[in-house]
């Protein structure tokens, strides 16, 4: 049988299955999170919200992928809380937080995480999001600017024209049509696991695809933004890789030479990392490594002249 890849809106990464094929990728073992310090809930615009927070050290918030939720980072949340406060949430309609009466929009969910972290006592965080939470993320940095202070997006978009040929189209036939062919995919199964309603599941894809079937470009906002921003993807990504580089170039990366001393590099950062897809670079141990020194604002490597200074 035919195993239909739906992309959830810009930056989704579902591979909806007929229960005959399951991908390799959905098939891996999903390793364990550290265990909480804390988990908590907080109601915002109606929605009440799930969230984690791991280890100790200048916030970061988390979130998580299209039909996924905070359980999907195991493999590198360990990581990343050894050097951060974590704030995990589950954004609406995912995980343990339900969907609620209104329509699902990476603009009002992104106003909700700024809320959110507000009442947990941080005016400002850094923000890690991957495909949807990419989403949900760079419209934070958009809309509250003064929210974020650091912007790392892994595998998101700023428009609908990135994708490869079909993706789009795929895109456009999420409805609640397709929730009986889900029931053996593992991203059915770990939303039953967790999910406080199981039976909105059929809705949520609904909500999903009506969110996903609207055009969306965002690039003049984009050119706007102030902050520091981190475009992360993989070399087998969902986007083309011209569409990767106009992202950062729209940013004001990858427009000039950076100097012998650097005196001319962006303040932002593009990374394609190897081997990996949309479907799997959020559980890669190289994430974490990737995106940590431009949060906290260091580097490894000393430019020419510095070495050259250094010497003598």
């Amino acid at each position: 049988m035919k195993l239909l890849d739906l992309a959830l809106w810009a930056c989704t990464a579902i591979a909806l299955a007929l229960p005959a094929a399951v991908s390799a990728a959905e098939t891996r073992p999903a390793a364990k999170i550290s265990a909480a310090v804390t988990k908590g809930r907080q109601k915002i615009d109606g929605i009440d919200y799930y969230y984690e927070i791991h280890g100790k050290g200048e916030p970061l918030l988390l979130l998580h992928g299209g039909l996924g939720s905070t359980d999907m980072f195991g493999a590198v949340l360990p990581q990343l809380a050894a050097h951060r406060q974590v704030i995990a949430v589950d954004y609406q309609g995912h995980g343990r937080t339900p969907l609620g009466d209104r329509p699902f929009s990476c603009q009002a969910n992104a106003d909700d995480m700024a809320a959110l972290v507000a009442k947990l006592g941080h005016p400002q965080v850094d923000v890690l999001g991957y495909s949807l939470g990419g989403c949900v993320a760079l419209r934070m940095a958009i809309q509250k600017p003064a929210s974020v202070r650091r912007l790392a997006l892994v595998s998101a978009a700023y428009s609908d024209e990135g994708f490869y040929p079909g993706i789009r189209a795929q895109q456009n036939g999420l409805t609640a049509a397709a929730a009986p062919m889900m029931k053996d995919t593992p991203m059915y199964q770990s939303y039953a696991a967790v999910a406080p309603n199981v039976d909105e599941f059929p809705r949520l894809l609904d909500t999903l695809g009506d969110f996903m079937r609207a055009h969306f470009d965002w690039s003049a906002e984009v050119k706007q933004l102030k902050l520091p921003v981190m475009l992360v993807y993989g070399d087998g990504d969902m986007y083309r890789p011209e569409y990767m580089v106009k992202f950062y170039q729209l940013l004001g990366g990858g427009l000039q030479d950076a100097g012998w001393g650097r005196e001319t590099l962006s303040q932002n950062r593009l990374a394609i990392l190897p081997d990996l897809t949309h479907y799997d670079i959020f559980a890669s141990p190289r994430l974490a490594t990737t995106v940590l020194p431009f949060l906290d604002g260091t580097k490894d490597v000393k430019s020419w002249a510095e070495q050259v200074e250094a010497a003598h």
